[in-house]
């Protein structure tokens, strides 16, 4: 009996093949045949998903699926054109399989993609997106399942030994979603305390002191509900990093609201209170004005260049502080799944 490696397994031959009207001699040509075009196809489908999740560039994962849409379609057609092996019900199956992953491509990852633009915008959008796309790398696991279950069953009712390997990418895939389980659950308990916290700068961009108040509490609140709900979940393989990150981000939102938010709207209070004596002044002839107007106006010109400078320098620091921390959680991510998900 031959021995044959599926999926992304180094085949141990190699065979050439006509583009048309191919037929083949033995059920381990034919299932070498059926793996060069199937595993490349899936592989980069796999490798698609990701960069969907993490890619920052929208042209980039548009012009990848673009690009992996061509090689599906190309895999399809060489395998229908080819004659099957002992008949077309494995081949039938295995093209199956193939258009499966087409219609994933065009349908549940376009409109994934269009859930991404849009996701930022609140809790539930986010919620949203990240279901879709665990929903579609499932249903991508549960082909590949299906695809390798008949696999070795062609093998096995062709006296085909299969070589098994733990490269094998329905194992990748396995392996990759329960990762992305844990990643994305602790997504969205970050994002349900970071949108707050998204409508709070907004608010101080605006100077808009009453929703800088009411979005700085709402933050706040958040943040110590997450902190709670961080205590009860479970982490993948032991692994804390990134509750561990996320506390830390907590925390950091918490100290944001209490000691340096309360600096920013002192000023933005004592600028209202300064454009309002200002504007009175000038309202006033100058012959008309008072010993104690002008000696108000200056006091308050005195206090708002002071309450000014102080404001520069918190809001400065709270920019760069809040940067780091958010970069340490980034990287805290990326490490994580570094450290877990399969590699090539």
């Amino acid at each position: 009996m031959k021995n044959i490696k599926p999926l992304l397994l180094v085949l141990i031959f190699t065979v050439s093949f006509q583009l048309n009207a191919q037929s083949f001699k033995t059920a381990s040509d034919y299932l070498a045949f059926i793996s060069e075009q199937q595993a490349l196809v899936t592989k980069n489908m796999w490798k698609y998903t990701k960069a969907v999740a993490h890619s920052k560039s929208d042209r980039s994962i548009a012009s990848k699926r673009a690009s992996l849409l061509k090689s599906m379609q190309r895999g399809i057609s060489k395998i229908e054109k080819a004659e099957g092996f002992g008949g077309d019900d494995y081949k039938n199956k295995v093209l199956s399989h193939m258009r499966l992953n087409e219609n994933l491509l065009k349908q549940d990852y376009a409109k994934i993609i269009d859930m991404k633009a849009v996701a930022e915008q609140s809790y539930d959008l986010m919620e949203a997106y990240i279901m879709a796309q665990e929903l579609a790398d499932k249903k991508m696991a549960q082909a590949q399942a299906e695809y390798e279950t008949h696999f070795y069953a062609f093998a096995a009712a062709n006296n085909v030994n299969i070589v098994e390997s733990e490269t094998d990418l329905g194992k990748k895939m396995k392996i990759s979603n329960e990762v992305f389980d844990h990643y994305n659950d602790m997504y969205l308990t970050f994002f349900k305390v970071y949108i707050n916290e998204i409508y709070l700068w907004e608010a101080i961009e605006s100077n808009d002191i009453s929703a800088i108040q009411q979005n700085a509490n709402a933050l706040k609140l958040a943040a110590e509900e997450g902190l709670e709900v961080l205590k009860t979940k479970s982490v993948y393989k032991n692994d804390k990093a990134l509750v561990l990150a996320t506390k830390a981000t907590f925390n950091f939102f918490i100290d944001e609201v209490d000691n340096q938010i309360p600096v920013l709207v002192d000023f933005l209070v004592s600028k209202q209170d300064f454009e309002t004596i200002q504007t009175t002044l000038d309202k006033t002839p100058e012959k008309k004005r008072t010993k104690d107007q002008i000696d108000n106006f200056n006091k308050k010109v005195a206090e708002i260049n002071k309450k000014g400078k102080t404001y520069n320098k918190v809001n400065a620091t709270l920019n760069n502080d809040r940067q780091k921390s958010l970069n340490k959680l980034e990287n805290t991510k990326a490490n994580y799944l570094s450290r877990h998900i399969p590699k090539d």
